[in-house]
């Protein structure tokens, strides 16, 4: 293990993580516990972040507060130590060194400097912000105010910039920032950073990417306004967006919210791509799809309103369950191709179906979510889109998507839920791609030998290479999964 990733438990020896020696006596320590700090100052838990987590094991006792035990913290030689490697870790992501690395930036110009005490709360959450601080020397805190609780969630220190949210994306502040120590800043008005996001286009791509990466905590996040709706709580994250749980304002009605990341608003084929699912499913009237209710442009990206769905994934499912049972894979199936059958009707292809994008409700009511790949059949964008288990031989010759990849992916899907695995190996692409174009999909049965042999014939069936080979469309598709699943039932 390098010694710079070490965390608090580990290099305090105080026996209170999972399993330690202590842990029965005095109880888990929540530093070495709580799994939402998982990666801030890289490490597990609140392991390099202990001394904002309260009721930790130090000096022999349990201790209280984050703002109790904050003093004493501060000369942990444990503290110390994650100080100075925060202060050399990740340099590619420190503000400073991207300004003076950038001789030609004029932002060198521009600063002003700021001293700040210990313990002074500098920047306060649900103030309108003005302001950025980028720390020259020392540490800060950052807190979100919660169902009036507070919450640290992450820690600054020299190099970084703080309070660039709001700045860059109009809306108010999100955390309280307290001083940890005397901290020396450069302060950088919004006025100050508009003009040289003009001069400087990769000043304002370097702080996009910042405050993209930042929105992705798993720690609570504040409430956030978006329109007649507030988003409270992160529920997803993908490559390019991330869901919240919100609420409608006036009418009480729970929604979630899917924002599109802030880098990627900036690439004008991301943003056409996510204005162009809102518009897709706000057609669709299927109850195996997902309901679009509305859309906000603001904060320098997109917001795509949608019904909020109990459930889990049929992806987390499968981790569950490990693999699916005959007749409820069977009954998921059939609604899969009902809802996608209607998409088609519609002259839309979803191009990424696969287990991450299939919600189960409860009473095992199924919902395709994510169509953001998704585009009129048979259209030519040069990109495969879809996750590279899932898609079909053709597409990895260039071929457009349609029907018979969408019921491709599906059938990949079905052979994962009964088996609890993909048919082909995956440790090398390349070589994943080469044996789908040369091979069809090993028998389902031999890694689940009491499936059915209707299922098994299914499943085969809509993996096949050629696509003329496969069901002709999704209604063929679900009519012979149900002759199937009345098969099964017959034989049980």
């Amino acid at each position: 293990m390098a010694l710079s990733k070490i965390n608090c438990w580990e290099y305090k020896k105080c026996g209170r993580e999972p399993g330690g020696q202590k842990a029965d006596e005095f109880g888990i320590c929540p530093a070495a516990d709580d799994t939402s700090f998982n990666g801030v100052n890289s490490g597990k838990c609140a392991g390099r972040f202990c001394w904002a987590v309260g009721g930790t094991f130090c000096s022999g006792k349990i201790q209280g507060t984050f703002a109790e035990k904050r003093d004493s913290c501060l000369t942990c030689d444990f503290f110390c130590r994650v100080q100075a490697e925060e202060g050399t870790a990740n340099l590619r992501r420190k503000f400073l060194r991207f300004v003076f690395s950038n001789v030609k930036s004029p932002l060198l110009a521009s600063l002003n400097y700021k001293h700040i005490k210990k313990g002074e709360r500098f920047i306060v959450q649900g103030e309108i912000g003005d302001t950025a601080y980028i720390i020259q020397r020392g540490s800060c805190l950052v807190i979100v105010e919660k169902n009036g609780l507070l919450h640290p969630v992450d820690h600054r220190v020299e190099g970084d910039v703080v309070g660039m949210m709001s700045i860059l994306t109009g809306e108010v502040r999100n955390a309280h920032v307290e001083a940890e120590t005397d901290i020396e800043v450069w302060c950088l008005g919004k006025s100050q950073f508009e003009d040289i996001s003009q001069k400087d286009p990769d000043m304002l791509e370097f702080m996009t990417e910042i405050v993209a990466d930042r929105f992705d905590s798993a720690r609570p996040t504040a409430d956030r306004s978006v329109g007649k709706y507030i988003a409270t709580d992160i529920i997803g994250r993908g490559g390019y967006s991330i869901v919240y749980k919100g609420v409608h304002a006036a009418l009480n009605m729970p929604v979630a919210i899917k924002m599109m990341r802030h880098n990627l608003a900036m690439d004008t084929e991301f943003l056409t791509g996510f204005r162009n699912e809102a518009k897709i499913i706000a057609g669709f009237d299927h109850e195996n799809i997902i309901n679009i209710y509305d859309t906000e442009e603001r904060f320098r990206t997109i917001f795509i309103i949608m019904e909020y769905l109990e459930g889990e994934s049929l992806q987390d499912m499968l981790l569950r369950l490990k693999s699916i049972p005959v007749m409820l894979a069977a009954d998921l199936l059939i609604q899969v191709s009902r809802g996608l059958g209607y998409a088609h009707s519609q002259g839309i292809v979803h191009r990424d179906i696969n287990p991450f994008n299939l919600l189960v409700q409860p009473n095992n009511r199924l919902k395709i979510i994510d169509f953001g790949l998704a585009c009129p059949i048979g259209t030519d964008d040069m990109h495969m889109g879809g996750a590279l288990p899932y898609l079909a031989p053709e597409l990895l010759e260039g071929e457009p998507a349609n029907q018979q990849s969408d019921i491709y992916a599906l059938g990949i899907t079905a052979y994962e839920m009964v088996t609890g695995a993909r048919p082909y190996p995956e440790d090398s692409a390349a070589a994943l791609m080469k044996i789908r174009r040369t091979q069809d999909i090993p028998d389902p049965a031999e890694k689940a030998p009491e499936l059915p042999d209707a299922l098994r014939r299914f499943i085969l069936k809509a993996c096949r290479r050629d696509p003329q080979k496969r069901y002709r469309n999704m209604s063929q598709m679900a009519d012979e999964l149900e002759s199937a699943t009345t098969a099964i039932s017959s034989m049980s």
